[in-house]
């Protein structure tokens, strides 16, 4: 690996921290519906709309990759991340909140899908998966540490800032323009594309094929569960515990924390063990947090399982979206595109959890991610055995 490309993976891992920031949103949600007194169903509209815009954005963001580089669609994709994150410092009505988780998902719809291919620049091929692991731990850091950063700006007294819990926007912005000047300043080479670029249907018509498609649905169904769980595991301690926002905000962190560790000691595991093997542990896992969270009533019931989703989870995307780009080698990045479509599903799982657990408690939220991991045990036989 050349010096250049040294330098190249700073400004790159600065973007996956950055990345991470859309993963506020679970928490955030929680402490606007607690301000703004809204029902779960309206407050749950913030994560669905934050993962609307991959639906809408990430097959057009591969065309335009295509157009003006990897590199460049990154920028783009930082400084629309920068508005959303500015604009919560002036207020927090909803229409403002609307505005700026709506912007933040544009951003990161755009980010997803053109930061991984840029990885690939970066590296020119050598250890390409370890290194989008290690970005994803990144990106974790930023996950976790939300719900930290509300957490002390709800409880300290800050006259400087006089935010509050919103204090964590304006951390994160510093750390977005950080990123945003360093990968500016980088000089990246990239190899111009070759051949006429997909048109919108021609990517649009590979979900015709069935690995394909099931791939999209199995990354549904691992970006709903992580949403949701995200959103719903506070409302659970709440319900059943009596626990207050600030304290039950902890079960957000807790699974972050297993999450980070999974995609740690996951690359590790899907280089020595059998990858179908991992696939059913993780997916097992999963089951038994589902079981837990629907009949836990003790803390250390909900805690085991907030912990066994957030390990089971954690690989779970990197298998499935390896496992569709093997499937057709020579469209990857239109496959890429397609995959980061499928983060849709943290849009469609957390409305239907709204509606279910206005009506049934925490544990109507619970059985539709459920649904979700069982579609994931079908999936065990299309996984690769490599």
């Amino acid at each position: 690996m050349s010096k250049t490309n040294k330098l190249a993976l700073l400004p790159v891992m600065l973007c996956f921290f950055a990345m991470g920031f859309v993963d506020l949103v679970g928490i955030a949600s929680n402490y606007v519906k607690d301000d703004l007194h809204l029902t779960d169903a309206t407050a749950n509209v913030f994560p669905s709309l934050v993962f609307f815009w991959f639906l809408i954005f990430s097959v057009p963001t591969g065309m335009l990759m295509n157009k003006i580089g990897r590199k460049k669609t990154v920028l783009v994709s930082l400084i629309i991340t920068l508005f959303s994150l500015l604009l919560p410092v002036f207020g927090e009505s909803y229409g403002l909140m609307l505005v700026s988780f709506s912007l933040l998902g544009i951003g990161n719809a755009l980010m997803q899908t053109s930061l991984n291919p840029l990885v690939a620049t970066v590296m020119k091929g050598g250890n390409f998966a370890s290194t989008l692991t290690f970005g994803q731990f990144v990106k974790a850091i930023a996950s976790f540490m939300a719900p930290y950063l509300a957490m002390w700006g709800a409880q300290a007294s800050i006259p400087a800032f006089g935010l509050g819990w919103r204090v964590l926007f304006p951390i994160y912005l510093v750390i977005g323009i950080l990123a945003t000047l360093l990968l500016f300043s980088t000089p990246i080479e990239e190899e111009p594309i070759e051949g006429k670029a997909s048109s919108f249907m021609q990517c649009l018509s590979l979900l015709g094929k069935p690995i394909v498609l099931l791939s999209f649905l199995g990354i549904m169904c691992h970006v709903g569960i992580d949403v949701g769980t995200n959103t719903t595991a506070p409302k659970i301690l709440m319900e059943r515990l009596g626990m207050t926002l600030n304290d039950a905000a902890f079960a957000t962190s807790l699974y972050f924390i297993f999450r980070t560790l999974g995609c740690l000691t996951g690359s590790f595991f899907l280089r020595v063990m059998n990858n179908k093997v991992f696939f059913i542990i993780s997916i097992t896992m999963m089951a038994l947090s589902m079981l837990g969270l629907a009949v836990g009533t003790s803390k250390t019931v909900l805690f085991i399982a907030i912990a066994l989703v957030g390990y089971g989870n954690s690989n779970v995307f990197s298998m499935v979206f390896a496992r569709a780009l093997q499937s057709v080698p020579d469209k990857q990045n239109e496959v890429s595109g397609l995959m980061i479509m499928g983060l849709f599903g943290g849009t469609i799982f957390p409305l239907f959890m709204g509606f279910a657990s206005d009506a049934l408690g925490q544990i109507g939220a619970v059985a539709i991610m459920a649904i979700g991991v069982l579609y994931l045990f079908t999936y065990i036989p299309k996984m690769n055995h490599k």
